[in-house]
């Protein structure tokens, strides 16, 4: 199914008898899934855990989002009873349009969720009459008017090229704001009319609901466009209650950039500010991840690539989610292990079901192999030849690991509430930032972990006791034997701090007393050898001054915190059967995610039988079979060139290796000619070249083009 023809146009084949069989989601995981056994298993696992992070995301940007949508639906609301009473005018101008500029930050991905959820609360709650448009189909004010109507009034509407046509299809209307006011005091009459059963509880909103148009993109839109459509609006107000919501993400000065003083003053401007997106990430981090309520975790190196996109690409919330779904894929996918990755106990009756294959894998896994090295040679042979004792010896693993998981994150939040308000932020200011150095090390063996814990050896003692009562808090809820003792030992601590005596007033003027008086003896005439003999002695007195009370217990409190740190905080990789839970493939997860377009191209390019499976295309490394596709062979010339090329050169060594591919004699002189067909081919082969940014024409010589990048796949 091809055509040789160079010429564009429209080529139609009749698709064949048989039926392509379309594969569900299933069978697409199945496809190609390492171990057989269990890939029924971990899809469903895959699915179920996917399914519970979505739900929980999804509330969790509702409540992140509630504020702000309330406020909006207040201003909204305002907007409407103010426009009906008599103080409309005392409030604004009657031409003015009340607008809610909603700033929402540069994260972009992030925003439709929630215009679509101001949508719905909008229609739900406020007004039935809302629209949403969008720069990408409002290039021209008649396009910008023909959506809005259309979306407002549900039926076609007719421009004035397209209006005849329109006409003799369908039953159109107008597209002018006039049509749009007709079309609202009918609508608004019928819902007055007695009898009618309304859904809108304030009598006001009944009789006129606001007709509320959002602009997603501000920015986007063209400037022009804008002003003209604002300038029509405000004509019409006194008939239509219009009400604008504009969706920024720089800044609300953009306002002042794209409208005119003269438009502009047409608008009553309220200004809503969202939530940033880093908070936002933050309380995702806090809720999916740092919780051991999802089997499924991350090690350093992938959480620090996701971690990575956001703050230097896109700052998307929603991307940094679709990353935690590819990884949790990848991983059910490629870890047959990882039918283990789910609560304990399924994840024991899994166990019990696994196969000699399975538990081969779990005898090859790394940190497996510590655990039988620390073993006792006889245990050491149970384990690498009973598969019934290892499964025993693994379901204690498992409940450790979830031991683990359990006691890991408490003591991760305490450390961090510690340490997160000390000067210069020595291990973060972020939790996630903790998180990512406690995945990769021992915390304790950094030296940024011991600057932390001398400043707070320097802490007053309200601070201390403020911070130790805050870590309380943290572990009070947590259903752990480890961490009910180590709530304990705290709540011990804060007792003895309370109940300190104020005796250190006594203690400080006793210190003063034996510091001051070798500074008297310091005023009288003395020499070199006295002078020595004193500042020794006041070295020494300060050596051998006693620590208070507090200082003694604030001692015993950090040490304690070391303790609870060495203990529960080591890196998830020293556990073992890690691999079971953690994703590790860092590599996969930046491929995907951050894509190098022109590598991609390259490669593309330089190896077509990858990307074609074509057996003709086959070639040797470094060189491009005579029968690739133009562009290739264009592309492996071009990579021979200097700074410069000529573009009949060019073209000759092309129409070289295409007579080579159509099979000519190298000794007939048609071999190499440049016909009409080969310099069809060659222009638009190089024409697709410069549209893909590798070459460029040059004002330096007519006949040359300039190469834009250099090196090769």
């Amino acid at each position: 199914m091809s055509t040789s023809s160079v010429s564009k146009g429209c080529f139609v084949f009749k698709p064949s008898g048989k039926k392509k069989k379309t594969l569900d989601l299933e069978s697409y995981f199945i496809h190609g899934c390492e171990g057989a056994e269990s890939r029924e298993i971990r899809y469903r696992l895959c699915q179920d855990l996917w399914n519970k992070i979505k739900t929980d995301t999804e509330v969790l940007q509702d409540e992140l989002n509630r504020q702000i949508l309330d406020s909006l639906l207040e201003f909204t609301r305002k907007c409407s009873l103010t426009r009906q009473h008599s103080d409309w005018t005392s409030r604004m101008r009657a031409s003015e349009i009340p607008t809610a500029a909603l700033v929402l930050g540069v994260n972009v991905p992030d925003h439709d969720m929630t215009f679509q959820s101001l949508f719905d609360l909008l229609r739900q709650s406020v007004t039935p009459h809302v629209v949403s448009v969008q720069a990408k189909e409002c290039a021209a004010l008649k396009h910008l008017m023909k959506k809005v109507l259309e979306r407002l009034m549900d039926t076609v509407v007719a421009v004035d090229d397209d209006e005849e046509e329109t006409e003799q299809l369908h039953k159109s209307v107008h597209c002018s704001l006039g049509a749009l006011c007709d079309w609202y005091t009918s609508k608004i009459t019928k819902s007055n009319t007695p009898g009618k059963k309304r859904s809108i509880s304030v009598r006001e909103e009944q009789q006129q609901p606001p007709v509320v148009i959002i602009f997603k993109d501000l920015e986007a839109f063209n400037p022009r466009v804008l002003q003209d459509f604002i300038l029509i609006c405000s004509r019409y107000i006194e008939r239509l209650p219009l009400t604008f919501i504009f969706g920024i993400a720089t800044s609300p000065s953009t306002i002042q950039h794209m409208l005119p003083h003269s438009v502009s003053s047409l608008l009553c401007i309220e200004l809503f500010q969202s939530l940033s997106c880093t908070q936002h990430l933050a309380t995702v981090i806090d809720k999916l991840i740092l919780t051991p309520q999802f089997p499924f975790k991350l090690n350093g190196k992938v959480m620090q690539v996701l971690i990575s996109i956001f703050l230097y690409h896109d700052f998307s919330v929603r991307n940094f989610i679709k990353g935690l779904q590819l990884a949790l894929l990848e991983h059910f996918h490629s870890q047959p292990l990882s039918v283990l990755c789910c609560r304990k106990k399924e994840a024991l009756l899994n166990l019990a079901q696994l196969s000699h294959g399975d538990l081969e894998r779990i005898r090859q896994l790394r940190s497996f192999k510590r655990y039988i090295e620390k073993q006792e040679t006889e245990e050491q042979a149970k384990l690498t030849t009973d598969d019934t004792h290892l499964k025993e010896v693994c379901q204690k693993l498992i409940k450790e690991l979830r031991r683990y998981h359990k006691n890991y994150y408490p003591i991760l939040r305490c450390l961090h509430t510690l340490t997160s308000s000390l000067p210069r932020y020595p291990l973060g200011k972020q939790i996630r930032e903790l998180h990512l150095i406690c995945l990769e090390k021992n915390v304790w063996e950094m030296e940024d972990y011991q600057c932390a814990m001398k400043l707070l050896r320097m802490l007053a003692k309200d601070e201390l006791i403020l911070l130790l009562q805050r870590c309380v808090d943290i572990l009070q809820p947590v259903k752990s034997k480890k961490i009910k003792n180590a709530l304990v030992q705290l709540e011990e601590l804060l007792a003895k701090f309370k109940q300190l005596e104020t005796a250190a007033t006594e203690v400080a003027s006793s210190v003063e007393d034996c510091v001051i008086s070798p500074v008297k003896d310091l005023q009288k005439k003395t020499d070199l050898f006295q002078l020595q003999k004193t500042l020794l002695e006041m070295n020494e007195s300060r050596r051998s001054k006693k620590l208070s009370p507090f200082e003694t217990l604030r001692n015993e409190a950090l040490e304690f915190v070391d303790s609870l740190v060495k203990s529960h905080l080591p890196p998830p990789e020293s556990q073992t059967l890690s691999e079971v839970c953690y994703y590790s493939s860092s590599a996969t997860v930046r491929r995907h995610l951050n894509a190098t377009p022109r590598t991609s191209i390259q490669a593309a390019l330089s190896s077509p039988f990858y990307y074609l499976q074509n057996d003709s295309l086959k070639a040797e490394d470094g060189t491009v079979s005579n029968a690739a596709p133009d562009i290739c062979i264009a592309y492996k010339l071009h990579l021979e060139c200097g700074r410069l090329i000529n573009l009949y050169d060019w073209l000759e060594a092309y129409a070289t290796v295409v007579s080579a591919a159509e099979g000519i004699d190298p000794d007939s002189d048609s071999f190499g000619k440049v016909d009409e067909v080969k310099h069809a081919r060659f222009i638009r082969a190089v024409s697709e070249l410069e549209f893909l940014g590798f070459i460029k024409s040059t004002k330096q010589k007519t006949d040359h083009v300039a190469r834009l990048t250099w090196g090769g796949c």
